[in-house]
C-alpha cells in the first residue's frame, strides 16, 4: 500500500518535507509490523515539494516592498547660494532603515544559490539594524534566524528583534561588531551544519544592492545633478554600492565625475552606532579604499549637536548616524562650496529614546 507521509524537518521550526514511502505487505506480516522505506517516487516527490516550497518562498520573498525610498532637501542647513543639501529617508522602507536593502540582497542570494537548505537557519553578527532588516523578513517568510548582536546596543533594537523571534546571543560590548563578528565565526565552527553564515560584512549582495537600487534612485531624484554623495562607513555597503555606481555613471555618460565622500568617526572611541573607525577596526572584505575621493571626519558631539539642530530648524527627529552624515555633508560643503550633495538617513529616532532623554530633546 502506497502512503503519503508528512515528515517533519528534524530539529527545525520549518514545513513538512512530503515523503512517499511503500509498506510492504508480505504475507504473515500486519501493517503495524512493517518498516517504512523511501522509494524511488517518494525521492521524486519529495524534490519535487521541496522544489514548490522554496518557489512559494522565493515568491513571497519578492514581494516584499524594499527601496524607493523619498528624497528630501535640507534648506535649513545650506550655507549658502549654489549649495545643495539633501538626505534619502531610508526608514521609510519594508524593515525601517537602510540595512533593508542588503539584508534582503544577501538573504535572497542565499535562497537563491541553494547555499540555505530547508531545515537550516540563517544567521549572523549585526549592530542592530541589519539584524532587524534580516528578522523582519525572516518572520515574513519563516525562516528561523539566529543573530549576534553587541550587548550595548539599544533597549528597542533588542526588544523588536525579540518580538520578531529572532534567536539573539549578546556579545561584548568592548568589542562592538568585531567581537560579534567573532562570535559568529566561532559559532560557526561549532555547528557547521545548522545554518548559513550571512557575513553582511564580506557579501558582495551588501554593496550590490545600492548599486542596484540607492544609487540609482539618488540619480533620478535629482535630475543628475548630483555633484557629491557622502555616507558613513560602518559595513561600507552603502557607500561602496553608491559609490561604485555613480562614478561608473560618471564615465559611461561622460560627465564630471561625482565626488564621493566617506564619513568616518573622528575618534575610535565614539558614540555613532553602526560606525566603524577603521584604523583601529576590522575593515570589511568589501571595501574598498581606492573609492573615497576624500575622507571627512565627524565626532559624536557634532552629530549630537546636530540631532538638535535639525529638530529645532526642520522638525524631524534624526537618529545619531542619520545627523552624523548630515553633520559630515554639511562641513564638507562649508569648505568646498556650489554643488548638489546628498547623503542618506539610515533610520529614524525611534529606536534611541534613552540617547533623545539624556539630550533632553523632545521626540514623541
Amino acid at each position: 500500500m502506497h502512503v503519503l507521509l508528512l515528515y517533519p524537518l528534524e530539529g527545525e521550526q520549518l514545513a513538512c518535507a512530503v515523503l512517499a514511502v511503500v509498506i510492504p505487505a508480505k504475507a504473515g506480516q500486519t501493517e503495524s509490523s512493517c518498516s517504512p522505506h523511501v522509494t524511488s517516487v517518494g525521492a521524486f516527490l519529495c524534490n519535487h515539494f521541496l522544489t514548490m516550497s522554496l518557489s512559494n518562498l522565493l515568491y513571497r520573498f519578492n514581494e516584499i516592498p524594499i527601496g524607493n525610498t523619498p528624497i528630501e532637501r535640507f534648506r535649513c542647513l545650506e550655507p549658502g547660494p549654489g549649495i545643495e543639501i539633501y538626505a534619502k529617508r531610508e526608514w521609510q522602507q519594508f524593515g525601517g532603515s537602510v540595512k533593508s536593502r542588503p539584508a534582503y540582497g544577501i538573504i535572497r542570494g542565499a535562497l537563491a544559490s541553494g547555499a540555505w537548505k530547508p531545515g537550516q537557519r540563517l544567521f549572523d553578527a549585526t549592530s542592530g539594524n541589519t539584524g532587524i532588516a534580516y528578522a523582519e523578513i525572516c518572520s515574513r517568510v519563516g525562516i528561523p534566524l539566529k543573530l549576534f548582536l553587541p550587548a550595548n546596543a539599544t533597549h528597542e533594537r533588542k526588544e523588536r528583534l525579540r518580538l520578531l523571534g529572532a534567536d539573539v546571543t549578546l556579545t561584548s560590548p568592548l568589542e562592538g561588531t568585531d567581537g560579534a563578528q567573532a562570535a559568529a565565526r566561532d559559532w560557526l565552527e561549532t555547528h557547521p551544519n545548522e545554518g548559513v553564515y550571512l557575513d553582511q560584512y564580506s557579501n558582495k549582495e551588501n554593496w550590490r544592492a545600492h548599486f542596484d537600487s540607492t544609487g540609482p534612485e539618488i540619480l533620478a531624484q535629482t535630475q543628475g545633478q548630483i555633484t557629491h554623495f557622502l555616507a558613513g562607513l560602518g559595513t561600507t555597503g552603502t557607500f561602496t554600492g553608491v559609490a561604485r555606481y555613480l562614478q561608473a555613471w560618471s564615465e559611461r555618460e561622460g560627465r564630471k565625475q561625482v565626488q564621493c565622500i566617506a564619513l568616518q568617526p573622528a575618534t575610535s572611541l565614539h558614540g555613532l552606532e553602526g560606525w566603524k573607525h577603521l584604523e583601529t577596526a576590522h575593515v570589511p572584505a568589501i571595501y574598498d579604499g581606492q573609492l573615497p575621493d576624500k575622507i571627512q571626519r565627524v565626532s559624536t558631539e557634532v552629530a549630537y549637536d546636530m540631532i538638535r539642530r535639525i529638530r529645532r530648524d526642520h522638525g524631524m527627529c534624526l537618529s545619531p548616524s542619520g545627523a552624523a552624515n548630515l553633520a559630515g555633508t554639511l562641513a564638507f560643503a562649508e569648505s568646498h562650496g556650489r554643488g548638489v550633495y546628498v547623503t542618506v538617513l539610515p533610520d529614524d529616532h525611534t529606536k534611541y529614546s534613552a540617547l533623545y532623554n539624556h539630550l533632553n530633546i523632545q521626540h514623541t
